[in-house]
């Protein structure tokens, strides 16, 4: 099998996750037309697999893609999917509902492992501080005793403002009725946000009230558009630090599932407008999952229009290769054996 970008020369790296093709980070195959490319990492260029390589690793993407793959987004002539840590671009549509939120989820479980070991970290610290005060004398050893419940949750807040500080949002905006100037947001203020869906946009915004003027619908701070994307996103990962339990997660995917998409679900969470502080928390912990799905889709989007501009240009050459090296009814045959399997 061929090891190096035909183009770049840069060395395809191997994958764990195909037998049959098990070099590159990016495959790209066709099972109608009987194609497969590995695509390189550094000059995205497609290089076509040797038709003798074809067969047996067509078969096996096909069966991934039904039996493993995870399907990020698709158009009507590109999808790409997740296998691992292996990225799939199959040419036409994959017939799999979209399940982008379910990396979302595994992050907020991966969060809540982590906030369990800087806790149990601050634990150990206090344990050690209390043993200390118990050899120095009863004195020393109430005033580390009363350190005990304190100390872990005072070693998350420390992370979480290592990570995030104390600001959520800077900027320059005035109060339109008083002029009061906004230039910046903590988030500890994030209690007093309210949430409402844009008009035409299907996406949140979120409302600060003036300081002076109150809680007025037409005065205060209003984000909008990308700036209110990255700020709630920003907010969210801070509000759940701590992450989320398994079960939680599965509540709150379950909810985005029931609804049919994230879109769909955060306009249900804030119909009307709603203060974050008043979200429950298994709806809190899907908004923040369909906040990132969205941005992720946006993303995706931008990548699946130049991935079809890759193929397009790619199989022009790919059809002359095949048509001139290759018997055409060593092709066809190609072609009926991985689309009846699938």
């Amino acid at each position: 099998m061929f090891t190096r970008c035909l183009v770049c020369h840069t060395p395809f790296q191997p994958n764990n996750e195909l037998e049959h093709f098990p070099r590159g980070e990016r495959i790209a195959f066709d099972p109608q037309r009987g194609r497969l490319w590995a695509v390189c990492t550094q000059c995205k260029r497609w290089t076509l697999a040797p038709i003798e390589e074809r067969w047996e690793a067509l078969e096996e993407l096909e069966k991934a893609v039904t039996d493993r793959a995870r399907l990020l987004s698709q158009t009507d002539n590109i999808a790409l999917l997740r296998l691992g840590h292996l990225e799939l671009v199959r040419v036409g549509r994959a017939n799999r509902t979209e399940e982008a939120w379910w990396r979302y989820g595994r992050e907020l479980r991966e969060r809540r492992t982590r906030s369990k070991r800087l806790a149990l970290a601050g634990s150990l610290g206090v344990a050690a501080v209390v043993a200390g005060g118990w050899a120095t004398g009863a004195a020393g050893f109430w005033g580390a005793w009363l350190l005990w419940d304190r100390m872990p949750e005072n070693v998350t807040r420390a992370a979480r403002w290592m990570r995030f500080g104390s600001t959520a949002w800077r900027g320059d905006a005035q109060c339109p009725r008083c002029g009061y100037r906004f230039t910046r947001m903590e988030f500890k203020e994030r209690s007093q946000l309210v949430l409402f869906p844009e008009e035409g946009r299907g996406e949140v915004g979120l409302y600060h009230a003036c300081p002076r003027c109150g809680a007025d619908p037409d005065t205060g701070l209003y984000l909008v558009g990308d700036e209110s994307r990255a700020t709630l996103r920003r907010i969210l990962a801070y509000h759940h630090f701590s992450g989320a339990s398994e079960n939680r997660v599965r509540s709150a995917t379950r909810l985005i599932e029931e609804v049919g998409s994230a879109d769909r679900l955060t306009q249900i969470l804030v119909k009307d407008g709603k203060r974050l502080s008043h979200l429950q928390r298994t709806g809190a912990i899907a908004l923040e999952i369909s906040a990132n799905e969205s941005a992720e889709q946006r993303l995706l989007e931008l990548e699946l229009a130049d991935l079809e501009a890759h193929w397009r240009r790619e199989e022009e050459l790919a059809a002359i290769v095949d048509g001139e090296l290759t018997p055409l009814p060593l092709v066809e045959s190609l072609r009926l054996r991985i689309t009846q399997r699938g």
